[in-house]
């Protein structure tokens, strides 16, 4: 620690000074008047001392001081040693307050700091996207002025933060908002808020598949269960016996088909490694669709086209390219009125492959077509269970493309028809 002056070094410097001086002046008869000469020489040269330290300190051309003599001389260095000392917390101070601000960014939700009173101090980048703040020109005003809904200034004015808080909100889109309140520093709070709406729509995704697959296995169940009722009975005729088995049967089989495609769903929904993706013969894999499409299309009396390029083939997975082309092929035929048309093209496009199929149906409503690759999902349920359809043909098909790089293209007009395509980049072209 630099103590400015030093007490006895000071009283031993002025003893040197003024004793010549008082010897002198009484050799010469006039003690008080070189006693006086001194003095006032030795506060001009103080007052000097003062003007150069005033100088420097508000000046501050250079951060080192100027330079000192006699007791002055502690007196710079002291102050020196006391500004580097003050430097250095103050560099470490922001230091501190650039690493929690950046430190705030990197948090993937949204950061308001408020004071008791609710007013802005601070905010993170993403709290100004996702609340639609502005800064700085909403520092210092009261969130729950900013945020107009009266459940969240009930929220905040109860003053009870142990449940999080769900709003739904937005600015461009609808949002599903989870407001999370804690105490901060002394005489404040953070509010950090997350956007929850895909968590939402997950649930809520996850409750209809468990309700619908629930309904799909328990009406066949119903159906078996029933005709077993019946034959614990009296003997069965022998002409229901063979409606019996016949319907049975045919419920099984449906049982089985969705189970098998609630397997190849699971399968097919985590991530695939690419580099074991072999050669496919396309055509020839359309061509074996095209068989099976015109044996199904017996009884609808469609018109099918296929428009198939014998020379492009692509990489990738045959069992479930397999899949995504037969499920959009088959669904053009069941869901489009007998006596229709379906185009199947498989083209190359540029540097693209790009496969289609168009039929002339009933259309597809706007509100319908970004649900339709949900699990389950019917446009019209009571006509899907007609055609026997599951629900899970294009949730395969969104998985599959996925797991190639590709994915699913809907379009369609009610009354016209619809097209479903996608397309294979250069990369996966042989």
């Amino acid at each position: 620690m630099y103590r400015v002056v030093n007490k006895r070094a000071l009283v031993k410097r002025l003893f040197i000074y003024f004793l010549p001086l008082l010897l002198i002046g009484v050799l010469i008869g006039a003690p008080f008047l070189l006693l006086f000469l001194g003095s006032f020489s030795l506060l001009v040269w103080h007052y000097h001392q003062l003007y150069r330290l005033s100088d420097w300190l508000l000046n501050q051309r250079s951060f080192n001081p100027p330079e000192g003599e006699g007791a002055w001389e502690q007196v710079f260095e002291g102050i020196y040693h006391l500004q580097h000392r003050n430097r250095n917390k103050r560099n470490e101070l922001a230091d501190l307050i650039r690493r929690f601000r950046d430190g705030a960014e990197a948090v993937p939700d949204a950061v308001v700091v408020l004071q008791n009173d609710l007013s802005i101090v601070w905010c993170n980048q993403l709290a100004l996207k996702v609340l639609g703040l502005q800064w700085p020109t909403d520092h210092g005003q009261r969130l729950d002025n900013l945020i107009r809904e009266p459940k969240f200034a009930k929220y905040m004015h109860r003053g009870e933060f142990d449940e999080p808080l769900e709003l739904e909100s937005g600015y461009s889109e609808e949002l599903v908002l989870e407001f999370r309140v804690m105490p901060y520093a002394s005489n404040q709070l953070m509010v950090v808020v997350r956007n929850v709406t895909r968590l939402k729509q997950l649930e809520q995704m996850r409750k209809d598949f468990v309700a619908n697959v629930s309904h799909e296995l328990r009406t066949p169940l119903t159906v078996v269960t029933g005709y077993l009722e019946m034959m614990d009975g009296d003997m069965m005729p022998p002409a229901m016996w063979s409606k019996a088995q016949n319907t049975m049967l045919e419920q099984c089989k449906r049982m089985d088909s969705l189970v098998n495609q609630l397997l190849s769903l699971s399968r097919i929904e985590g991530a695939r490694r690419q580099d074991n993706d072999k050669a496919i013969n396309v055509p020839q894999l359309l061509k074996y669709i095209e068989t099976e499409a015109q044996s199904v299309n017996q009884e609808k009396g469609h018109i099918l086209t296929f428009n198939i390029d014998p020379n492009l083939d692509i990489k990738g997975a045959e069992d479930e390219l397999r899949s995504a082309f037969s499920n959009l092929v088959f669904n053009a035929i069941h869901y489009t009125q007998p006596g229709g048309e379906v185009t199947v093209n498989w083209q190359r496009n540029a540097t693209q492959a790009c496969f289609s199929v168009t039929d002339t149906g009933d259309g597809i409503a706007p509100e319908h077509i970004n649900r339709l690759t949900e699990r389950f999902y019917r446009v019209d349920k009571a006509r899907s269970r007609t055609t026997g359809g599951s629900g899970l043909g294009l949730a395969i098909t969104k998985h599959v493309l996925s797991r190639h790089d590709s994915h699913l293209n809907i379009t369609s007009t009610v009354g016209q028809g619809s097209c479903f395509s996608f397309t294979f980049n250069e990369d996966k072209l042989v």
